[in-house]
């Protein structure tokens, strides 16, 4: 979000001076400014919460670190602070080896253990970016307290590579009148290094795709390639009835789980039964940087006659494309009647402008607290995937029920469409090894072949135990060892 805002907006917001005599500003900045009055932040002095101990224990702090401190080894004598931060703006840690500076930081409390988010601090570098989810620098009087006009600050969110999910932020700050040209660039180096070392200490994870953006329109009452959601469990059925009311009564609802779990299916439902005749529209957000021309496209949509609304994760949404979406939501309520409807992970990852539009939140439980789901779910996604109904032998569905589906619903279809592709019938053997598996523990590459290997012998047609250890080659002690270490399920299999 890069355009130029007047500067009479600021004056809006009372702040004393124009910024370096630029007859505009950014509007991510001006956008910061406001929500930083709005908090009531001092434009004097900041004075942001102690909250004493960090944690010191995460992947990411752990990372984070190594990464700070082999940068800091080649800025030894410049006169530079690198910090890592949560992603409530917490400051973890902080590596600077100039005193004065350090001295200045510890008076305005940049320091370990204090929150310096937009709330407790105004705009900062790591501020804005931690609310905007993008790389963010803000240069002396850009501060919107005068008492941190004396910084630079540069710093770039880091994200998990797997889930997705806003872990903290790089942060690199040096004096006001020192070149930031390096800055930003440097801080997104330390950034990118911190989550490629995350995914390597996380043995064997695989990172997520990057998130393109996603608009969809679905006629009704076609679903899901045309093939009817079966019954499923009291606890989707509580949750769906949670909703159909939410919306019936016109209050816009959100829907909270687990990634995976179904949420959006469950929105498109309730949407459905209520006016079976229109369309839902889904959207999810893409790449901060591209949230702009994201919302541009679907946008106009809103408040169309016959069309529901969908926002789907919007705990991964820059705090400005929040706000604008919530002052669309409100103007466009009297006249709407679809109620919106959104998804996030947990009520707290909402935010807080679109938490104060939706009032009403339905928790839908993990497919692991919704054992009488999976069956009823595996044919649905069989029938989809080959057109027509698949069977599961029993021990397939032994294999399938007993899962304990980190994944949710979503790694359940990817794993009976893939097994569905080999025939109308699907036995053990066609479904991924994973299945088998209740390793507490990530697996390396390597021994993710090796459990796969193993998986795949004890579920060919009278497998035993002690032939698929002469298929292997190993002693029958080893593949007992093995199948102990990565929680493999035999199924009482005769071990002769």
């Amino acid at each position: 979000m890069d355009e130029q805002v007047e500067l009479s907006d600021r004056e809006q917001i009372a702040l004393p001076r124009r910024v370096s005599g630029a007859p505009t500003v950014p509007s991510r900045l001006s956008e910061s400014w406001r929500r930083s009055a709005t908090y009531g932040i001092s434009l004097d002095s900041v004075s942001p919460v102690f909250a004493g101990g960090v944690d010191e224990g995460s992947l990411f702090y752990e990372c984070g670190q190594e990464v700070l401190a082999s940068l800091h080894g080649t800025l030894a004598n410049e006169p530079v602070s690198l910090m890592l931060t949560d992603a409530e703006g917490l400051v973890l840690s902080r590596v600077c080896a100039e005193r004065s500076l350090v001295r200045a930081l510890d008076a305005v409390h940049l320091a370990p253990g204090f929150g310096y988010a937009e709330r407790d601090a105004g705009t900062t570098g790591l501020g804005l970016a931690l609310a905007d989810r993008a790389p963010s620098l803000v240069r002396a009087d850009e501060h919107y307290c005068t008492g941190l006009w004396g910084y630079t600050c540069a710093a770039v969110p880091v994200t998990d590579p797997v889930t997705g999910e806003l872990v903290g932020s790089v942060n690199l700050t040096t004096w006001a009148q020192q070149s930031d040209n390096l800055l930003l660039a440097l801080a997104q180096m330390a950034a990118g290094n911190t989550a490629a070392l995350m995914l390597a200490r996380g043995r064997g994870r695989t990172p997520r795709p990057v998130a393109r953006g996603e608009v969809f329109r679905v006629q009704l009452p076609h679903a899901d390639d045309g093939v009817a959601l079966p019954e499923l469990s009291d606890a989707w059925n509580t949750a769906l009835a949670e909703v159909q009311t939410a919306l019936a009564q016109g209050r816009a609802v959100g829907v909270l789980g687990e990634t995976g779990v179904g949420k959006t299916t469950l929105l498109a439902a309730a949407h459905r039964a209520l006016r079976p005749y229109d369309r839902v529209l889904t959207a999810r957000p893409p790449e901060p940087q591209d949230a702009q021309s994201w919302l541009s496209l679907w946008g106009p949509e809103v408040g169309k006659a016959n069309t529901g609304v969908i926002l789907g994760r919007v705990d991964s949404l820059p705090l400005w494309a929040a706000s604008e979406l919530a002052d669309l939501f409100t103007t466009t309520a009297t006249r709407v009647a679809h109620p919106f409807s959104l998804t996030a992970r947990r009520h707290s990852g909402v935010p807080a402008p679109l938490a104060a539009v939706f009032d009403t939140f339905v928790e839908l439980p993990a497919l692991r607290h919704r054992p009488d789901d999976v069956l009823p779910l595996a044919h649905h996604f069989g029938k989809v995937a080959r057109g027509r109904s698949v069977r599961f032998t029993a021990a397939a569905a032994r294999a399938l029920t007993s899962f304990h589906w980190p994944g949710n619903v979503a790694q359940l279809r990817e794993i009976v469409r893939e097994a569905a592709t080999r025939g109308d019938v699907v036995d053990a053997r066609h479904l991924a090894a994973e299945v088998f598996s209740g390793a507490n523990r990530r697996l390396t590459r390597l021994e993710t072949m090796e459990r796969d290997e193993i998986v795949h012998c004890l579920t060919e047609p009278g497998a035993t135990v002690a032939g698929a250890a002469a298929k292997l080659g190993i002693s029958r002690a080893t593949i007992y060892r093995r199948i102990a270490q990565y929680g493999i399920r035999t199924h009482g299999r005769d071990a002769g």
